[in-house]
């Protein structure tokens, strides 16, 4: 085909002047500096891999492959330092690849879990991942032992290097790593103590910044027919591209389009219905074509005619929701004592109803999936959180056996919890399928990712709180109306009719070993924490931090009411329900120690704790509202205790973004239907915040130790609550309802 001209991401920032800007940026970035000329191993044979987790070619270069994917977060060089260091790898010669989905089966998933969320990456993989080092790095030790005819007691590594003690001498890594891998593993590894780390604990540049900033890294928008052929045994000669029309409205299937109108129109290959993935009928058409932008010219010229589907309202709903916070039937999450007669004693009674409305992941990077079938085998090139379940739905939408099938991962332009759901890949392999042999890349617009996404579920909550005569809290009652994810998406997972997970952040232990991550930290002598279930026909999904953020926003924001309402200080008040969790407490203190807490400054301070995703956080917001009601959130200080702090520097951007996350959807972010069509549509009514809006951020790291918690997800929540509880300490009025964005904050 011809050179049409089209200018791609990576070749307008290597094609620019950007080259010349980066060049001491890269330095900066680089894993290592050029030392000597290299040996030249080009007349070896390349090593075998030592084990599944370690690969070393014969100059050191230590490959860590890693399951999990990413998007942003850093998992990829958090891994790579838990390899590295039980391995004693050389930092500066470490790089990482993903194994396949398709790799991990034929190897009885040495690898564990593709899956990306829940702040699992690390921490759901740390031990076995260190325990793959470190027997690794026991096989390249007895390799260089049995070379040199001594016991492998005698050796020592570090930094790639084996020595043996009496002697003195040394090898590398690279030399052994080929006799290495033919050894038997051993039957039983011991990982470092925490006291030995010198890799973990460190803030290591990320391995994957240096690509990104010339454009050489690959996201699923850019996947071109050169990255197709690089991982398959097939030989197209062309890639085209799709672009898909879902049903605008929930549940509206097609009814006619009239392809004959755009099949002329230049570049388009073909005009196809799609059936729906998740449901019954066909609900999308799609344009190929020979560039996306013919494709999706040619969407826009097609008559298409829906029918059906349903006239859903989020403003009708709110009377659903109203009415599950007063029903006399709920789930029941947590609860103790005799809360009936604390509220009958009660010296004064509490109430507040907040709201939490629909979410949309928003990920820049839309969806996209590029797909290869042919009639025995079936490959994808995508960004996903979950490369297994990826792999599954290719395999259920090409009816090819899942031996027959491959997903080649690629880092994700955002996730946030949307790429976990494999729809647009199982629509990229219809289209696949419609033109055999051929790849097909099929790239979703702004609008149909806005309209067509898992949304973060819609609650509210109505809290009631009892005081004594002295301020006391004497009895607390949580209810929670609204969706259930899991109802919609794995309701095999409720348990008794509950959804557990909508509790997050709330629970008591022992309810489920999945969430016992995501307990109460507080101590309340009489309490009770229900959900009415309220399903609406929208589709939920887990959007970062998932329900710790409404949660955290109900309890905490109702706690600072609670202490104003008694006359106590808000950090005193929190405290004396924390004497059961030293940890909370300390996260907590440091908030308010660090930001001042208490000072007669003028400044206007709230504050909020949570324990979720296995990790304490905590935060101090501080604001100005000026004369007019503006809002201007100046600073927030975060404190975070995650057991065991992998990369500093990490955990750093990590709180700074899901701040990013977290406020924007308490300033701006709501989704809405009207007749069952969504209404917002791009990020011109779906607004983010900008550099501008971004308060100063400064993290404190508290790690004691002795777990493992996550980072990505427990920060988000705590954003909102304590901006919110600052503004009350600015202006006197407490805002429950989100967004804030319409709202004058000085009014009465």
């Amino acid at each position: 085909m011809a050179d049409t001209g089209i200018l791609s991401r990576r070749g307008f920032i290597v094609g620019t002047g950007a080259t010349g800007l980066t060049i001491g940026i890269l330095a900066s970035c680089s894993p290592g500096a050029s030392g000597p000329e290299e040996p030249d191993y080009s007349d070896l044979p390349p090593n075998d891999e030592v084990n599944a987790w370690v690969h070393i070619d014969h100059d050191d270069t230590v490959t860590v492959r890693i399951a999990r994917s990413e998007m942003g977060q850093g998992t990829l060089t958090g891994l790579a330092q838990l390899v590295a260091d039980e391995l004693d790898a050389d930092w500066d010669k470490v790089t990482t690849v993903y194994p396949t989905p398709g790799e991990n089966l034929a190897r009885e998933r040495v690898w564990r879990s593709y899956s990306t969320g829940g702040s699992q990456g690390i921490r759901g993989s740390q031990d076995y991942v260190r325990e793959g080092a470190a027997a690794a790095k026991a096989m390249l030790i007895e390799a260089a032992a049995n070379e040199w005819g001594v016991a492998a007691s005698e050796c020592t590594s570090a930094d790639s290097v084996i020595t043996h003690g009496p002697s003195g001498q040394t090898t590398t890594y690279g030399a052994v790593a080929g006799a290495a891998g033919k050894l038997a593993p051993p039957l039983e590894v011991t990982v470092k103590d925490p006291s030995e780390w010198k890799i973990i604990g460190e803030a290591k540049k990320r391995l994957d910044t240096a690509d990104k900033l010339i454009g050489a890294q690959v996201y699923g928008a850019d996947i071109g027919l050169e990255d197709v052929l690089k991982d398959t045994d097939a030989t197209p000669t062309e890639l085209l591209s799709a672009s898909i029309r879902q049903s605008p409205k929930i549940g509206a299937t097609v009814a006619s389009f009239d392809a004959a109108a755009v099949e002329n129109m230049p570049g388009v290959r073909k005009v196809v219905a799609l059936n729906n993935p998740f449901g019954e009928g066909q609900n999308a058409v799609a344009v190929i074509a020979e560039t996306w932008w013919q494709a999706n010219s040619a969407l826009d010229a097609l008559p298409i005619e829906w029918e059906g589907g349903v006239d859903f309202s989020t403003e009708a709903f709110e009377a659903e929701l109203d009415d599950g916070l007063t029903s006399d039937e709920a789930f029941v999450g947590n609860g103790g004592g005799d809360l009936a007669g604390a509220f009958a004693d009660a010296a004064q009674v509490i109430e507040a109803t907040y709201n939490m409305p629909f979410q949309n992941h928003a990920c820049m990077e839309p969806m996209n999936t590029t797909a290869l079938y042919t009639d025995d085998r079936c490959e994808i090139w995508c960004p996903t959180q979950n490369g297994e379940a990826a792999l599954a739905a290719v395999s259920e939408a090409s009816g090819l056996d899942i031996q027959n099938c491959e997903v080649y991962k690629v880092h994700l332009g955002g996730g946030f919890g949307r790429r976990g759901a494999p729809d647009y890949v199982q629509q990229a392999v219809m289209l696949a399928m419609e033109v055999p042999g051929t790849p097909v890349k099929l790239l979703w617009t702004r609008e149909e990712d806005m309209k067509h996404g898992f949304f973060h579920p819609t609650t509210k909550g109505r809290v009631r709180g009892a005081l004594d005569a002295d301020g006391n809290l004497t009895g607390l009652h949580l209810r929670i109306s609204g969706q259930s994810i899991l109802a919609a998406l794995i309701p095999q997972a409720l348990q008794d009719g509950v959804d557990y997970a909508t509790f997050q952040g709330l629970l008591p232990p022992g309810v489920d070993p999945r969430l016992e991550d995501q307990t109460l930290k507080y101590s309340f002598d009489n309490f009770l924490v229900d959900h009415a279930m309220r399903n609406p026909p929208v589709r939920p999904g887990f959007w970062r931090g998932v329900n710790l953020n409404q949660n955290a926003i109900y309890l905490e924001c109702f706690m600072d009411e609670l202490a104003h309402a008694a006359g106590r200080d808000p950090l005193e008040f929190r405290l004396a329900h924390l004497q059961d969790s030293p940890e909370a407490a300390a996260v907590l203190q440091a908030v308010a120690d660090r930001s001042g807490w208490g000072q007669d400054d003028g400044k206007h301070r709230g504050l909020c704790v949570m324990y979720g995703f296995g990790s304490y956080v905590a935060a101090c917001s501080e604001v100005t509202v000026d004369e007019d009601g503006v809002l201007s959130i100046d600073r927030i200080v975060a404190a975070t205790d995650p057991g065991h702090a992998v990369n500093p520097q990490q955990i750093e951007a990590q709180v700074e973004g899901s701040f990013v996350y977290g406020l924007s959807a308490m300033l701006f972010g709501e989704i809405t239907f009207e007749d069952g069509v969504a209404q917002e549509t791009n990020f011109d009514t779906f607004n983010s915040m900008r550099i501008v809006d971004m308060p100063e951020v400064e993290t404190i790291i508290m790690p004691s130790g002795g777990f493992w918690g996550g980072v990505g997800e427990p920060t988000i929540a705590v954003a909102a609550p304590s901006v919110l509880n600052a503004i009350y300490a600015a202006t006197g009025k407490r805002v429950r309802q989100l967004p804030i964005k319409d709202q004058n904050l000085r009014d009465a």
